[in-house]
């Protein structure tokens, strides 16, 4: 259901990682879009942490400064470097702005994951065929636990393994992990990409070993939800 914004409810300052990605790039600014076609006069912002501007911190600075208040929600998947380092700490020096928490893990985004399997061709039913949770990987503990949240989110609907892979930083990588899921007899392994949009991670994982890669989440209409909540979950008005 719908609802209207006040005019003078926060910013909503969707936070991406940012991608060099024209396609990556696209998907991300329509998934504020579709928060904001949800939230009717909803004023939104985008702001980024790497790669492309805005950055944060001059978002939020400019925000601050015409005395807005607002919300940061990061559209990142898990709780990493990116979220407890970067985005609180661009909101840590302004009283009236706060930061909401990442969009996964989610209940939604597992449905998500498990459509794009299915579209892949892959069969929840089959015993043999794996599934590789494939995440772009964070060294922060946090990040690693709503990974790995995820795959037991995700494997209470699948009849085969479901273990995670990272594109850097943790462990085991992507391919280890189809190495593992082969050796542990599988006789299928699909790549589920834990990606919002195409990028420099997506684009790795055909390269990985895996029989099957699905397409990354977005777009879908539950992530703008699941945007929105996290906004108002902030905000206290949920």
């Amino acid at each position: 259901m719908n609802v209207t914004a006040h005019p003078t409810d926060p910013v909503l300052v969707a936070c991406a990682h940012g991608t060099r990605n024209p396609t990556g790039r696209r998907l991300i600014a329509e998934l504020a879009l579709a928060a904001r076609a949800r939230r009717p006069r909803l004023v939104t912002a985008a702001a980024f942490v790497d790669v492309q501007p805005p950055t944060v911190v001059d978002v939020v600075a400019g925000l601050a400064a015409e005395g807005r208040s607002a919300v940061v929600v990061p559209l990142l998947l898990s709780g990493g470097y990116h979220v407890h380092v970067d985005i609180a700490g661009a909101v840590a020096a302004h009283g009236s702005v706060v930061a909401a928490r990442p969009l996964g893990p989610d209940p939604r985004l597992v449905e998500v994951v498990h459509e794009r399997l299915v579209q892949a061709g892959a069969d929840p039913r089959d015993p043999v065929t794996a599934v590789v949770l494939c995440a772009a990987g964070s060294s922060d503990p946090r990040s690693v636990a709503d990974v790995e949240s995820t795959a037991d989110l995700l494997q209470a609907s699948w009849a085969g393994t479901v273990t995670t892979g990272y594109g850097s930083a943790a462990s085991p990588t992507v391919r280890d992990a189809v190495a593992a899921a082969r050796g542990a007899g599988a006789r299928r392994v699909v790549l589920a990409s834990y990606l919002l949009a195409p990028g420099h991670f997506h684009d790795k994982l055909s390269a990985a070993g895996a029989d099957a890669v699905t397409a990354p989440l977005l777009p879908d209409e539950r992530i703008a939800a699941v945007l929105l909540d996290r906004y108002d979950a902030a905000t206290g008005s949920r």
